[in-house]
């Protein structure tokens, strides 16, 4: 598996954890379902954004022409 798969489960697994304890002390239920959609989809985005930032190599390709 590559570095940006675990990576990307490792935040994911910090999300879930996250929301599981905001659940436990009741904050979800105040804020709505609705909101709480909405925020975790940015989080996994912004996790995705990060593991795909720092896994990539950023080298030149050079192309031999004829």
């Amino acid at each position: 598996m590559k570095w940006t798969g675990m990576y990307l489960i490792g935040y994911v697994i910090l999300i879930g954890g996250l929301l599981a304890a905001l659940w436990k002390m009741g904050v979800l239920a105040s804020i709505g379902t609705a909101w709480t959609l909405i925020a975790a989809v940015i989080a996994i985005g912004i996790g995705i954004m990060l593991a795909v930032a720092s896994s990539s190599n950023k080298g030149n390709i050079e192309i031999g022409r004829k």
